[in-house]
């Protein structure tokens, strides 16, 4: 290890062994570099005491060699020795447990006893030389010394260019006019300070002054006073170290006893919020499974319960479990006459007779509105599932005493069967779902099983589908075009355009194939809007400057306030004149918003449009709405026609054709399948006709065919 003095190597320490059991490790490292530390400082007081001894052995010398000087080398040695016994002093205060004040206190009496120290101080840099303290200042004038950023004082000088001055009043006026000092306070007659040094850096500075001629500083002060100033800043490093190591152990413990203080009352307060945290999730795990209306589980639970059960059938298929899927029959009557208040009551009571009709380990939940489902688990076979389902029924059968009033309800139930098909859970919902539906279809207040049909018929319905929107994008449909001829010479004198779709698998499907498909997913009214546009296009070319194309519109399009608007942009975008196309509506279009689509229909009429009366005598056939509305035709429907063969369809039709000519309206009858039926409309006196006898429907590209065969 090297021995250091003031940051240079002056020496070093070594230890070795030749034995190969013997090895040295960091701490040995760290022990002989503490060790070189205490070897170097006792080295320099030994060179200091060996150069003492040596200087007092030459005084003595000399002292012998020559009389005279005898007197002066005996004072010199008391002063050497007073010198010795100073540093021996300054090193064991730099170990005493004294503190600070003391401890300056102690080490300016020990500077006094070498040289005249009756105004002394000790000033210190601070952190990154920002200002200067005075730990210990003894004046006979300045009383207090305070802390102080650096300027342009005599201590200043010594911290700025770290060496020894020695000024008296003649210098200090030669440091003032050269700019390098001034000195501040009371002014000395004899000032004397040198630096102290630790790390390599002036720390500070060692200061004696005289106020009076009688004491006045020289060189052997300076020298004297710069080698006590080595120890003296040894000391201070010493005591800095070790007062910086007791305020750093005293903050540690504060901030020990304030952390943990602190993590106590946090502890406490995690523990309190973690108690409240775990009841807030038993209620929300609780709510999220519940419902809040009935407190029965809810489809959450119920689909959870509904995975475990299957997870449980795929690995033993004896362990059969059964789903019902119950739904209330007129609940929303029930809920618009007494009210929501009654309704929430006869869930409630609802979900109780559903329950008292289980077993314990069965589930029963509710979906929402009035939707319930069950999990039967182990059941033996379809048939116990299905007398379940019976019993539930005849329980909701019995009245239902809510307040004062007696409530009558009755329930559909589908039922499903686990089966090695089902994958997911959601599946078997449903496929319930699917089979309570079939249950109102029959009737209501009864029970259905899913089975493969109906299997099969979801799996089309999904199909399906898929196929209108797919087909939609394709631009697969079209409008047929079935002609409207005169019944006496049968000249056409119109058409009326008709929905197809051509499936690219299925082939040319009709309306009844796919609509009532379309109307459920609400692709019905953009395929609607798809024939409106192809028959604007095709207007032109398929009837020229005469007869007309008429194209029903249903009630939906009609919940469109600008409908009107839209459809004359249609007949301007393709130059169709309005008045070469008809409006066919069913007369339950007219009953739904009334004066919304009177408004649209007389518009269109406005601009020329026709407007038909579709199927006119199997809706309402009131009388009152055919003078309201701006009906231009009235279209007999072909279940009219089909009857003439007897009296009371001939009455019927005549009275039909009797009224539309009283209210100079024009009659089409629609389903002409016959020649006599032609012939009995003839002596009716009606006048135009369309169905199978004259033609089927058929694409615009084959009436323009058979119009260019005719021509040539």
């Amino acid at each position: 290890m090297p021995l250091l003095r003031d940051g240079r190597v002056v020496g070093g320490i070594v230890i070795q062994s030749y034995r190969t059991d013997t090895h040295y490790t960091t701490q040995d490292r760290e022990l002989l570099g503490y060790v070189a530390q205490h070897v170097q400082t006792a080295l320099e007081r030994r060179e200091a005491q060996s150069e003492l001894e040596h200087r007092v052995a030459d005084r003595t010398a000399a002292l012998r060699a020559a009389n005279r000087v005898l007197r002066q080398q005996v004072l010199e040695r008391q002063r050497g020795e007073r010198l010795q016994t100073a540093l021996f002093r300054i090193a064991e205060l730099a170990s005493a447990p004294e503190g600070s004040d003391d401890f300056y206190a102690a080490m300016h009496r020990v500077i006094g006893g070498l040289l005249y120290a009756r105004n002394f101080y000790i000033a210190l840099l601070e952190e990154q030389g920002q200002r200067i303290s005075f730990p210990y200042s003894v004046d006979e004038i300045d009383g207090v010394r305070l802390a102080r950023e650096p300027g342009c004082g005599a201590t200043e000088y010594v911290l700025r260019h770290g060496q020894p001055l020695l000024a008296d009043r003649a210098a200090f006026d030669r440091l003032a006019e050269q700019g390098e000092c001034t000195q501040t306070g009371a002014r000395s007659v004899c000032w004397l300070g040198v630096p102290l040094r630790w790390d390599n850096q002036v720390k500070g500075a060692l200061v004696v002054q005289s106020y009076s001629p009688e004491h006045m500083y020289d060189a052997r002060d300076q020298e004297l006073l710069t080698f006590v100033s080595y120890h003296v800043s040894n000391a201070l490093q010493r005591k800095h170290g070790n007062e910086s190591l007791k305020h750093a152990y005293a903050n540690l413990e504060r901030r020990v006893t304030e952390r943990t203080r602190a993590l106590a009352l946090a502890n406490r307060d995690l523990r309190e919020q973690i108690a409240e945290r775990e009841r807030v999730e038993r209620r929300l795990k609780y709510e999220t499974l519940h419902d809040s209306l009935t407190g029965l589980p809810n489809r959450t639970f119920l689909l959870q319960r509904l995975e475990h059960s299957l997870q449980k059938y795929q690995h033993d298929p004896a362990t059969l479990f059964a789903v019902l899927f119950i739904d209330l029959d007129r609940f929303k009557v029930i809920n618009d006459s007494v009210g929501h208040l009654i309704g929430d009551d006869l869930l409630f009571q609802v979900g109780g007779r559903i329950r008292a009709c289980l077993k314990t380990r069965d589930i029963v939940a509710r979906l929402g509105g009035d939707e319930f489902a069950v999990l039967l688990g182990n059941v033996e076979s379809q048939a116990t599932a299905v007398q379940i389902a019976e019993r539930i029924i005849g329980e909701l059968q019995v009245p239902f005493r809510l307040g004062a009033k007696e409530v009558f309800t009755s329930a559909s139930i589908g039922v499903t069967i686990a089966g090695p098909h089902y994958q997911r859970p959601e599946e078997l919902l449903r496929d319930a779902d699917s089979a309570m539906y079939r249950a109102k279809d029959a009737g209501r207040h009864c029970t259905a099983v899913f089975d493969d049909r109906l299997r099969y018929e979801a799996l089309s319905l999904l199909e399906m589908e898929g196929d209108l929107r797919r087909a939609l994008n394709r631009r697969e449909f079209v409008p047929f075009y079935q002609p409207i001829v005169s019944l006496e010479d049968g000249r056409t004198v119109g058409y009326e355009a008709l929905l197809r779709w051509r499936h690219p698998e299925r082939g040319l499907l009709s309306p009844g194939d796919f609509l009532a498909v379309a109307e459920e997913n609400g692709s019905a009214e953009n395929i609607d809007w798809q024939i409106f546009e192809q028959v604007c296009a095709q207007a032109r070319s398929l009837i020229g400057d005469h007869g007309f194309i008429s194209f029903n519109v249903s009630a939906r399009h009609f919940r469109s306030p600008d409908l009107d608007q839209r459809l004359l942009d249609l007949f301007q975008a393709y130059q169709v004149p309005a008045s070469r196309l008809r409006v066919e509506v069913t007369e339950h279009t007219l009953l739904e918003n009334p004066a919304q689509v009177k408004r649209i229909l007389a518009n269109l009429r406005a601009h020329g449009a026709g407007i038909a009366l579709d199927d006119f005598g199997t809706g309402y056939s009131s009388l009152s709405y055919l003078h309201q509305y701006p009906i231009q035709t009235l279209k007999i429907d072909r279940s009219f026609i089909v009857e003439m063969e007897h009296a009371g369809g001939v009455a019927v039709v005549r009275a039909i054709q009797v009224l539309a000519d009283s209210l100079g309206m024009q009659v089409i009858a629609e389903g002409i399948e016959e020649e006599q039926q032609r012939q009995a409309l003839l002596q009716i006196g009606s006048r135009f006709g369309q169905g199978f006898l004259f033609s089927h429907a058929r694409a615009a590209e084959e009436w323009l065919d058979a119009a260019l065969a005719t021509t040539g």
